[in-house]
């Protein structure tokens, strides 16, 4: 016979803190990619991007 009842989280239970925020250093990483080429025409941003990107073994 199958389970229909819903399973409920505890809520007394404590989370602990993340060391490395995710979400956040995107967010911040975005904003900085954001305001520094802000204005920029697409020429100059593409050549930000190319100076940036990573390189890889190929």
């Amino acid at each position: 016979m199958k389970d229909t009842r819903k399973k409920v989280m505890k809520t007394n239970e404590t989370i602990p803190e993340k060391e490395f925020d995710t979400v956040k250093f995107f967010r911040a990483v975005k904003e900085k990619i954001s305001k520094e080429t802000q204005g920029m025409s697409f020429v100059e941003f593409k050549e930000y991007i190319n100076k940036r990107k990573l390189k890889t073994n190929q």
